[in-house]
């Protein structure tokens, strides 16, 4: 079911009057701003990714402008999170808060961010020209918005996009992709599989963990009418819509190479790479692994387009982060860090930045003539137009039912258990979570 987009109030009112403020000097508001914090320190964790990599090579510029020094770890994914938590929790000495979609519900509720409203009162470390209403309206409220309060600003943001191999395509006497799940499965399947020569249509990465719950099974959620929970937070995955997809998602599996269930991102991006597959559904952040020489086979062969429609439309994979003040941090590392964030998110370095490799979430850029040459942006900026915010859901509960919808998918791929029996499983499991938590009793609203 396709639900329209909600802007929060203050995202509205605070764009309005940014808006209304003078539009001169903006390229030396950030040394005014800057000079009485020259010295302090921003500290905060990065990934290792592309749009990371990319504010990096940028970071000299804001270093130098401002005399503020940004320290950063780098911490896999996978550990990012506790990483954080145990920090917030320890009152220790991160000032920056990397927030990815499913964690604005537990930094939020725990009183860990800073809200934008608080900071931007402040006018002298504030940019005039913020323009809370130039980041694309999904991301900022999906990435940096709970509860009707914004939090953190869009930052490395993806899109689930389908790439494909258009030389492979067109040898098996196609001009342009699958615009559907069912064109994918009916149609391009069949001609694009040949297991003899270990060839394949498509692959869609799986491996227990979070790629299982939010890459793969969530991924055809969704597009075929479907839902993790219904109106009232219970299961919805035995509704019709909801077992539709998950069925699909298993008949699809003679497409697909044999372990799929084991891929993850990398792999899934090497075997259309390598040739093995001719389609994946991937973030839009792998564009630049697949377009490098050193890393892809493909070539002039790398195509990219929006991820297949199902019964309810087009609704792509969603993911990423936003960049926030956290609460811990000194009032003198809160200016700072504010600075940082608007500077690494803003209209100005946008350019830049994804020249460098990053994905911009500032609708601007993608209408520069040399940004939109990058085969991407297109079905990147389209798929962003409309989308749900809750793609996977955002609140504090996430980490542990994700870990059932992890296990238990990887059940059902495997055939361990049936579609059905897996659904149920999961639903069980995961109300019994969402009951401890609150959310039936009353004591939690009923947010995602």
């Amino acid at each position: 079911m396709k639900r329209a987009l909600k802007i929060c109030a203050s995202v509205v009112a605070l764009a309005a009057a940014t808006a209304a403020m003078p539009m001169a000097a903006m390229a030396d508001w950030l040394e005014e701003a800057a000079k009485p914090l020259k010295g302090t320190e921003v500290n905060g964790i990065f990934l290792d990714r592309p749009g990371y990599r990319a504010i990096i090579k940028l970071l000299p510029e804001f270093e130098k402008k401002t005399g503020i020094k940004v320290n950063y770890e780098i911490v896999p994914y996978e550990n990012a999170r506790e990483k954080e938590v145990l920090n917030f929790t320890s009152q220790g000495d991160l000032t920056m808060a990397l927030v990815d979609l499913v964690w604005i519900g537990e930094f939020a509720e725990n009183g860990w961010l800073v809200p934008v409203d608080d900071l931007a009162k402040d006018k002298a470390i504030t940019d005039p020209n913020l323009k809370l209403d130039g980041f694309f309206p999904l991301l900022l409220e999906a990435f940096g918005s709970w509860g009707g309060t914004v939090y953190g600003l869009p930052f490395d943001n993806y899109s689930g996009l389908l790439f494909y191999n258009s030389c492979k395509l067109k040898a098996a006497g196609f001009d342009k992709p699958p615009a559907t799940w069912d064109e994918m499965m009916n149609v391009y399947g069949p001609k694009l599989t040949d297991k003899a020569k270990n060839e394949y249509a498509y692959a869609l990465q799986s491996r227990r963990g979070e790629t299982q719950s939010a890459d793969s099974f969530m991924r055809v959620l969704w597009p075929f009418g479907g839902s993790l929970l219904d109106k009232d937070f219970k299961s919805n995955l035995t509704s019709k819509e909801s077992q539709a997809g998950l069925q699909f998602r298993q008949d699809l599996m003679k497409y697909q190479p044999p372990g799929v269930v084991s891929f993850d991102h990398a792999e899934a991006v090497n075997a259309l790479a390598q040739g093995q597959v001719a389609m994946i559904t991937e973030w839009s952040a792998f564009y630049s692994t697949l377009a490098d020489p050193a890393t892809s086979k493909l070539g002039d062969c790398l195509a990219v387009a929006p991820e297949p429609a199902g019964p309810a439309g087009r609704l792509p994979a969603l993911g990423g982060f936003s960049l926030a003040v956290a609460a811990q941090a000194s009032p003198e590392q809160q200016k700072a860090t504010w600075l940082f964030i608007q500077w690494a998110t803003s209209e100005e370095i946008a350019k830049a930045y994804v020249e460098a490799g990053g994905v911009s979430g500032r609708m601007a850029v993608y209408n520069d003539p040399e940004i939109k040459k990058l085969k991407f942006v297109e079905p990147m900026v389209a798929s962003w137009q409309a989308g749900v915010p809750e793609y996977r859901p955002r609140f504090p509960a996430w980490p542990a039912i994700s870990e059932i919808v992890a296990e238990w998918g990887s059940k059902m791929m495997l055939g361990e258990v049936t579609v059905e029996g897996g659904a149920k499983e999961i639903g069980t499991r995961m109300e019994a979570v969402l009951g401890k938590e609150g959310y039936y009793d009353g004591k939690k609203k009923l947010l995602q």
